[in-house]
């Protein structure tokens, strides 16, 4: 995916009845022999669809940004003990494992790698974890010149509010299910054509979409956990039923399944963009 403006993402990610039904591969997609927060990961989740890559954000001892889900090492590297407790020197001796716990001979890599890397591959949708400033976050884009291909997540509006005004041009992932939610966000400076609405990780009810997509914002569900475990329990067309329901986006830890049924989806409706190339395989 290629966008050269932040206004070009704007555009894009704004929902229309034409909008392309998107994967966000959650923590980038891991697999066998492919660990979590690692573009040999997200590399390998792009071979399949064109994919938005969902990130964590961590901060080092020394205060690097690294890419990072949990605050203690143990479940994805060969580390112990929290990550803030290490330099990123450090942090440079250990290896990534997958899920597995199989150790590959993949490194932590820092928000400016991360940055560098996705240019012209994928949208990126910025976790940040806790304690970690939305400022420092903010400055790694604008340094790496990342504003057409990032997204910052909040979870309460007090960071939406924070994001937009530290950064009125960038996209924003709100926590949203209904007018209430978007109307508190935007009585806090939060502009709605800079809004994603996360819907949550059980299917809305048809008048939140509808809510939703009257302002123009499209609508993220988190299928990790239940709706994932159900759809490989009965079959991938439960995702393109979601689609078919009004989500946009769907966060999954099955992203090549889902996006297959994305792929469908989008031929079905002969729905196109300039911004999405498909790659041969």
């Amino acid at each position: 995916m290629q966008f050269k403006t932040p206004s070009e993402l704007h555009r894009f990610l704004k929902y229309s009845n034409k909008s392309i039904p998107l994967i966000s591969a959650h923590r980038g997609g891991p697999t066998t022999g492919f660990p979590e927060n690692c573009t040999a990961t997200f590399a390998n989740s792009i071979r399949y669809n064109p994919t938005i890559i969902e990130t964590d954000i961590a901060l080092s001892k020394d205060s690097v940004l690294v890419m990072m889900h949990d605050n203690k090492l143990d479940r994805t590297t060969t580390g112990v003990g929290k990550i803030e407790n290490y330099t990123y020197k450090e942090l440079q001796q250990l290896f990534l494992e997958d899920n597995e716990g199989n150790q590959t001979l993949y490194k932590i890599e820092t928000l400016d790698q991360v940055l560098q890397w996705g240019k012209g591959k994928v949208i990126y949708n910025l976790d940040v974890k806790k304690d970690v400033p939305m400022k420092m976050i903010v400055d790694a884009v604008r340094r790496n010149k990342a504003e057409a291909y990032s997204v910052i997540i909040t979870y309460n509006a007090t960071q939406a509010a924070e994001v937009a005004q530290l950064a009125p041009d960038l996209m924003i992932s709100v926590s949203a299910r209904g007018k209430e939610d978007v109307e508190r966000m935007e009585n806090l400076g939060v502009k709605v054509d800079k809004m994603i609405a996360f819907v949550g990780t059980a299917e809305p009810k048809a008048e939140v979409y509808q809510y939703l997509h009257s302002r123009g914002i499209a609508c993220i569900l988190g299928t990790m956990g239940n709706i994932d475990k159900s759809a490989a329990a009965n079959g991938d067309a439960l995702y393109y039923k979601l689609i078919e329901n009004g989500v946009t986006i769907l966060s999954s830890d099955r992203p090549v399944q889902a996006g297959k049924q994305l792929a469908k989806f989008t031929k079905d409706k002969k729905l196109k963009s300039r911004h999405i190339k498909i790659l041969k395989r």
